[in-house]
């Protein structure tokens, strides 16, 4: 008889173990979520203190830290139901797809501090008596600083789907519902997703703005991180500044290694190929989720369910009464009668706003969109000279993926806002100015949107053509004229149409910035509505969100709308 070896008998011991500590983490994880989500609610439902005093001790980061991570999650889980449903619904409605995709265009060249009076007031109006109504109000703004890239992406992703794939699910004779949750979700989830890691990169960007704020003669301040880097900003505290920017980093460098290191590596199976290539890899997080007993209890409790949901949805539609398709229709128009008046009414109310704005400040506010449209185009042709390139060999390269992908996610998190202090007295003290900086800090704000789509859709591209530029010996020119600019381009008009989008929205901080309570501003239209949202001028408010909307809809129509039928057209993946 033989008895199991020393070391042998360890590993089996250590196996067993690794389970139990795993579950033992996962509920002690539980826990802490259950008693942060108590904590917020008390702190949400409590009397409002609209002007909080926000301290630069080291001591009340954590706390902020938590209240900052729950805004975020909030309007992140908003951002993504608004994006599939909206996405969906422009891609599949040819007859109001026209009208969807002009209105995400405008409210996407609308920058977050155009929709701080109407949110904030309106949300106040609902809760008047408790914080509830400010924090919705700062959540709703994060939300506006999230959710576009994300529409467009999947939008994108679902118009650029292969007509084989569709064939396949017209011959099996599925559901919508079936192709949805088989086909559509699934073929849109890796865009989806990297623009997911860069619409809470730019969340961080505009929390600053998002967290502490004023609105005429009220100063709405929330404590958070964005409001903490703010203040101490604003102090000149380099020591409270360092101490903010480490708490973010951990919180971004903890939440890259918990959530979005898995969802990749999870996200991998859904690449469209037809030949077994080498993965993203197994993540050891991913791994331990799949190994652990408590982790399997929902799928257990809910598998049953998900089996006549699924039956349920195989099940052929019924066919409508007479006179049911009529009610729909009817229940449609009243609803597209409804939003013309409603419509209608914002457009006289804007008109009264307006007239009162002389012909004088018209010109400065032309003159000034003017200068920061310079100042948004030169930011994005130096983030595509260097995004681009460098996407792609990320997205090929599995090596520097895995290093590169973890640092352009934790750079891209860093809100560009905490470190313009030091950039700009920099700047300053080399010679240059506010109107240097403020393109540096687009720059740093919206070159992630291109970089991050551009490692997307490398990663789509199917391992079959890659391999055939391999066997026919293709040249590097070759490779990026056939295989690789065609297969990223989807991804990156996606790409940059929403940094042009976030470089307009930018411009509100980057043209306008206070420094030891001294106030660095150069002409622009992002410094004309940050002068006019704190003055409370909102008919110069308007005029300058309008212009803008103007302008980067103009923008969309000419350019970016035009490649986006070249990229349906010319560039889909089809056989």
């Amino acid at each position: 008889m033989k008895f199991p070896q020393p070391a042998l008998a360890q590993s089996f011991a250590d196996s067993a173990k690794r389970p139990a500590l795993i579950d033992s983490a996962l509920f002690a994880a539980f826990v802490a979520c259950a008693c942060g989500v108590a904590s917020l609610a008390h702190y949400w439902w409590s009397a409002a203190v609209p002007g909080a005093t926000i301290s630069r001790s080291a001591r009340d980061l954590p706390l902020y830290t938590l209240y900052s991570l729950a805004r975020m999650f909030t309007a992140y889980v908003l951002s993504l139901v608004f994006a599939v449903g909206y996405g969906y619904l422009a891609a599949k409605q040819p007859r109001v797809e026209p009208v969807l995709i002009a209105m995400l265009d405008i409210l996407q060249s609308i920058p977050v501090l155009s929709f701080l009076p109407g949110v904030m007031l309106a949300m106040i109006a609902l809760f008047p008596s408790r914080q509830l109504g400010i924090e919705l109000g700062s959540i709703v703004l994060i939300f506006t600083g999230q959710v576009w890239n994300m529409a467009f992406s999947f939008y994108s992703s679902l118009k650029s789907i292969t007509r084989e794939l569709r064939e396949v699910t017209q011959v099996y004779g599925y559901s919508s519902r079936q192709r949805f949750f088989q086909l559509e979700l699934p073929y849109g989830a890796i865009g989806l997703l990297w623009n997911s890691m860069v619409s809470v990169a730019g969340g961080w960007f505009f929390l600053m703005a998002c967290e502490m704020f004023v609105l005429g003669n009220r100063d709405f301040r929330l404590p958070g991180l964005g409001s903490y880097l703010q203040t101490a900003a604003s102090a000149g505290d380099t020591g409270a500044i360092c101490w903010g920017l480490s708490a973010m980093i951990a919180v971004i460098v903890l939440i890259d290694q918990i959530v979005w290191r898995p969802l990749i590596a999870w996200s991998d199976k859904f690449k469209f190929e037809q030949v077994e290539t080498m993965g993203q890899g197994s993540n050891t997080i991913l791994k331990a989720f799949r190994g652990s007993r408590l982790a399997s209890i929902p799928g257990a409790v809910f598998g049953g369910l998900s089996l006549r949901i699924e039956a349920r949805m195989a099940k052929p539609k019924r066919i409508l009464r007479p006179g049911a398709n009529g009610r729909s229709l009817a229940i449609l128009y009243l609803g597209g009668a409804v939003a013309a008046a409603l419509t209608v009414f914002a457009i006289v109310q804007a008109i009264r706003l307006l007239a009162g704005v002389s012909a004088k400040e018209w010109g400065a506010t032309l003159q000034d969109a003017g200068l920061t449209f310079l100042r948004v185009n030169a930011a994005l042709l130096i983030a595509a000279a260097w995004t681009i390139p460098a996407g792609v060999a990320i997205g090929f390269n599995r090596r520097l993926s895995k290093i590169a992908q973890r640092m352009a996610q934790i750079a891209a998190s860093v809100p560009a806002t905490a470190l313009f202090p030091v950039l700009l007295l920099g700047l300053i003290q080399l010679g240059g100015g506010i109107g240097i900086a403020s393109i540096l800090l687009m720059l740093l704000g919206t070159q992630w949107y291109i970089l991050f789509n551009v490692i997307a859709g490398a990663l789509a591209i199917p391992g079959e053509l890659k391999e055939v530029g391999k066997v026919f010996g293709f040249s590097l020119v070759q490779r990026w004229r056939t295989i690789i600019l065609p297969g990223i381009f989807p991804y990156l008009v996606t790409g940059l149409i929403t940094a042009s989008g976030g470089a307009w929205n930018a411009s509100i901080v980057a043209e306008y910035f206070r420094l030891k309570g001294q106030l660095f501003t150069t002409a622009g239209l992002g410094a004309r509505i940050s002068s006019a949202t704190d003055a409370g001028r909102f008919d110069l408010l308007l005029l300058s969100t309008v212009v803008m909307a103007a302008i980067v809809v103009s923008v969309n129509r000419l350019v970016w709308r035009r490649m986006y039928r070249v990229a349906e057209s010319r560039y889909r993946l089809e056989t």
